[in-house]
């Protein structure tokens, strides 16, 4: 009895303490096998979605190098975009300065024509126009930094920031102060041609009404030779060369006119205040006691008074001439003709020039005389006119 009951104790035993060792070779066969399934799974996964897997990593990769090209490209764009505008701002600034220089160069010229006008007419013109023509704006050079992702790329175009636009933006503003300045020069210069046109006209005006009272007919001078001018032709389209073309006529017009009133016998015969014993025109004759036509207007002299010529032309007489005495006669041209009479002596011969205020001869009492005295004579085409209105003349030049 206890024999056996030992025996089946240690059946026991023996049964229980292998029980353990069965378990853990189960769970490390299990642990082996779940590993298999999971590599093989995992494999099998990679196998099957290896394509897509590399697909979907190609496709983000190609998306970020798509993001940097297309960025650089816009920037690219950006860059050139704002170069073209700035080669076409120095374009426009240079344009501008051309622009300015040639009027420079214009208002230089005119300054030069209205000096010379001013200086025929004895007017006041403007000082030459003083303008400073700017250098053009340094051309900026673009720069960058690295681009460390596509949306970290940035180009600063902001017109405030970049110092070639602020260049390019101050030299249009002096450009345009220069050409608003130049505008002024020019207005000012187109009121001095005006002024200096409007003083010729009136002078002209005033010249040719007294060569009208004198009784002389302009037209009669117009065949007198022009003075020698010439020079390349340079047209004048704009409205300064129309309003030059204009008063240059208008000067040339009063310097002729000043140039015939000049040669007219306007000033006085003799020196100092002239003393009238007898006028022109009907008066009784000094011999015969009856009305007659006195051609000249007689002025008490001392004997020996130089008599002088009363402008500028050539002695076709200097001899006795039967009433008149010892004679001076003056041709001034143009059908004018002045008489020197009852001198004592002769100063000059027949075909000298004279000049304005040549003594001619000296005053005596010469052929039908009752006295010293000078008897002038002025004649228009072979009559004779009064003197007078010559001798008046002379108050209004």
């Amino acid at each position: 009895m206890p024999s056996s009951s030992r025996k089946t104790s240690s059946k026991t035993t023996h049964v229980v303490s292998a029980a353990p060792g069965a378990t853990l070779r189960s769970r490390l066969l299990a642990g082996a096998l779940a590993l298999a399934v999971a590599w093989a799974g995992g494999a099998t996964y990679y196998l099957v979605f290896h394509d897509e897997v590399l697909a979907r990593f190609v496709s983000q990769q190609s998306a970020i190098q798509y993001g940097y090209e297309e960025r650089i490209g816009a920037l690219r764009l950006q860059l050139d975009r704002v170069t073209m505008e700035q080669a076409a701002a120095r374009d426009g600034i240079a344009q501008r300065m051309a622009e300015l220089a040639r009027r420079q160069a214009a208002m230089e010229a005119r300054q030069a024509v209205l000096a010379n006008l001013a200086g025929e007419t004895g007017a006041a013109a403007l000082p030459p126009p003083a303008v400073e023509i700017p250098e053009p704006a340094p051309r900026p050079l673009p720069g960058g930094k690295p681009f460390p992702t596509p949306d970290g790329l940035r180009l600063r175009t902001d017109a405030e920031t970049m110092p070639g636009r602020q260049s390019a933006r101050a030299a249009e503003s002096r450009i345009a102060a220069l050409e608003q300045r130049l505008d002024g020069l020019a207005e000012a210069q187109s009121r001095v041609l005006a002024n200096l046109g409007l003083r010729a006209g009136k002078g002209a005006q005033r010249l040719r009404q007294l060569v009208v009272r004198l009784g002389l007919d302009p037209a009669r001078f117009e065949h007198e030779r022009p003075a020698g001018i010439g020079g390349p032709l340079v047209p004048l389209s704009d409205a300064f060369g129309a309003s030059l073309a204009d008063v240059q006529r208008s000067i040339a017009e009063e310097a002729h006119l000043r140039r015939i009133t000049a040669g007219l016998p306007v000033r006085r015969p003799l020196s100092g205040e002239l003393s009238l014993s007898s006028n022109f025109g009907a008066r009784l004759d000094p011999f015969t006691r009856g009305y007659a036509m006195h051609t000249g207007m007689d002025m008490r002299a001392e004997t020996g008074e130089p008599a002088r010529a009363t402008a500028a032309g050539r002695v076709t007489v200097a001899d006795y001439n039967g009433g008149y005495g010892n004679m001076v006669e003056v041709d001034h041209g143009h059908g004018l003709v002045t008489r020197y009479a009852h001198l004592s002596a002769f100063d000059v011969t027949p075909g000298q020039w004279v000049e304005p205020g040549t003594i001619v001869g000296r005053v005596g009492s010469t052929g039908r005389s009752t006295g010293s005295h000078l008897h002038y004579e002025t004649r228009i085409d072979g009559e004779p006119v009064d003197p007078v209105r010559f001798l008046r003349a002379a108050e209004a030049l």
